[in-house]
């Protein structure tokens, strides 16, 4: 294990490339990406609670030798991927188009509160974390490029599919690494709630094979990482699950 593998390893972190992890989160088995550039640190995802974004926050501090997150990623409106954010004061916020409306509005927070302690989030800290919600400052409609000092990065809306607002994040390497929220998902089949919009779904899986190729390393929103294989058989199968070609 070379030195930076066992910083992010220390803090229960996956390094998935140069300046590159994930953590798995505890209850949902959600992901939380980081990128490290010379200037900048993306967070891709803020986890279910304020507790734990805070804690995020604490491990990516303490991988990048206490340089705060200023840039965050959300990949869809859904309580385990963006209750966390109120815990990073002063990052830009960054969402699919549409995002900064619906978490901006106090039926979302009910129904993300409402969700949260359904799924088990004890009603004190669901009730903190959407009090707090914060909506993306920053809107992508297509594709974002980010520079974060000596490294680019690739914000692509190419939804919709597992809601109308997902949002993926290209991370060019020597094997390209695709965070992929919850349009993919490995530990479990992929989920389709009320905003799913599974008609359009495959599609946004075929724009998302073609961003990442083929050597891509894929980062499902739940799960362990995949190949462009087990992308496009989870893209058919929702074809057939949806009734779609």
């Amino acid at each position: 294990m070379d030195i930076e593998q066992a910083v992010w390893a220390a803090q229960g972190w996956e390094r998935l490339a140069d300046g590159v992890g994930r953590r798995r989160l505890p209850g949902w088995d959600a992901t939380t990406g980081l990128v490290v550039g010379d200037k900048a640190v993306l967070l891709y995802d803020t986890g279910a609670t304020l507790a734990e974004g805070a804690e995020i926050r604490a491990q990516a501090e303490a991988i990048t030798g206490g340089r705060r997150v200023t840039h965050i990623a959300l990949g869809h409106p859904h309580f385990d991927h963006v209750l966390g954010t109120a815990a990073f004061a002063g990052a830009e916020v960054f969402g699919a188009v549409g995002m900064d409306d619906i978490l901006g509005s106090a039926r979302t927070r009910e129904e993300l509160y409402e969700d949260a302690v359904r799924q088990g989030v004890e009603e004190g800290a669901a009730a903190e974390a959407t009090e707090a919600l914060v909506a993306p400052r920053h809107t992508v409609t297509g594709e974002w490029t980010l520079d974060l000092g000596g490294r680019q990065v690739l914000l692509a809306n190419v939804g919709p599919g597992h809601t109308g607002h997902d949002l993926v994040l290209l991370v060019p390497g020597e094997r390209e690494t695709v965070f992929c929220g919850d349009l993919v998902e490995e530990s479990g089949a992929p989920q389709a709630g009320p905003d799913a919009i599974g008609a359009r779904w495959p599609d946004a899986l075929d724009r998302l094979l073609a961003l990442g190729g083929e050597d891509a390393l894929y980062v499902p929103g739940h799960g362990a990482t995949v190949d462009a294989a087990f992308v496009r058989r989870q893209r058919d199968e929702l074809a057939r699950r949806f009734a779609v070609s």
